[in-house]
């Protein structure tokens, strides 16, 4: 039965790990060290440069399987890359290499089901290393980016939510050959038992790793994305309305210029040709040369690239 207790930050880091020490191996995915002491849970992640708030939103979810943070607008998606890049180094550095040494140890060579055993196991090693460095090929620059404020225009977090792939299958399939239809004697069991152990392990530690991408770091991306295009769409605004007069000022002919102070009196066409002695015509064409350079057609837009430019004083404007 699954410890319901939330840890908080003021918890003592040593009590987390005495409850579940499965939690070691998520500390090290997160860059803290051992050799904390005392520590509580917020002082070692001070201390080891780790966001607070989304360790424990990761240590509650693996430990309680707790949603709580799922749509949480608090959760930092870069510590939470580097926790999964981490953990992938860890399974496909060290826990693959080790559960196939210990198979390797207890198959005789002569053994043909184990031969087939340690082919069916390198074949699943290699699916596992194929779907995480697509991950870090595809999805984790994709997030990069997106912390970066640039948005990629070829693919998006649903792309890969929607291919997510379940990675544990082939995993539970060896556990149950190994059970069912292995011989063992007494020399190799204990060898077989050890392995097993690590097996089941590894099997629960895909499928939380997958939970996470999926209920916090897939909805985190998403609110990153939203973020990323409403601040996209905020800077094409600004530029349309505020910064291109500002690039584009230069270009502007003083005429022009005139011709925008007018318009943002509220002058119509005739009365800016009677006011500036020009026909109506000039005005006209003075008009479509100015929404081709600033890309501002709306009197609104107009007015307030005036006021910004300097060319009419706001309290000389009637809002």
């Amino acid at each position: 039965m699954k410890n319901l207790k939330m840890y908080e930050p003021s918890d003592k880091m040593i009590s987390l790990i005495k409850d579940d020490y499965n939690l070691l191996q998520a500390l090290g995915s997160f860059g803290i060290n051992l050799g904390f002491g005392d520590k509580t849970v917020a002082e070692t992640c001070q201390m080891n440069n780790v966001d607070t708030y989304t360790f424990l939103a990761v240590v509650n979810f693996i430990i309680n399987g707790s949603a709580k943070h799922e749509d949480d607008e608090l959760i930092d998606v870069r510590t939470l890359l580097h926790y999964l890049d981490a953990s992938h180094t860890y399974f496909l550095d060290y826990q693959l290499p080790s559960i196939r040494r210990q198979l390797a140890e207890t198959f005789d060579e002569k053994d043909s089901l184990g031969h087939l055993i340690m082919k069916f196991y390198d074949g699943y090693a290699r699916e596992i290393q194929r779907h995480m460095r697509y991950e870090e090929k595809t999805l984790f620059p994709y997030v990069e980016a997106l912390l970066e404020g640039r948005q990629a225009n070829n693919y998006n977090v649903e792309t890969f939510s929607k291919h997510h792939e379940s990675t544990d299958k082939a995993l539970r399939e060896l556990k149950l050959m190994i059970i069912k239809y292995l011989p063992s004697d007494a020399h190799r069991n204990n060898k077989l038992t050890a392995t097993l152990y690590d097996i089941y392990n590894n099997e629960e530690w895909l499928k939380l790793h997958a939970e996470v991408e999926d209920k916090i770091f897939v909805p985190a991306v998403r609110r990153l994305e939203t973020e990323t295009k409403q601040n996209d769409v905020t800077k094409n605004i600004s530029t349309m309305v505020f910064k291109g007069g500002a690039d584009n000022s230069e270009s502007l002919s003083d005429r022009e210029k005139d011709v925008i102070v007018a318009l943002v009196q509220g002058m119509s066409n005739k009365e800016i040709a009677d006011h500036l002695c020009i026909s109506t015509n000039t005005v006209i064409t003075h008009r479509r040369n100015i929404a081709r350079k600033l890309q501002i057609h709306s009197p609104a837009g107009l007015t307030i690239y005036a006021i910004v430019n300097g060319l009419v004083d706001i309290s000389s404007v009637k809002l």
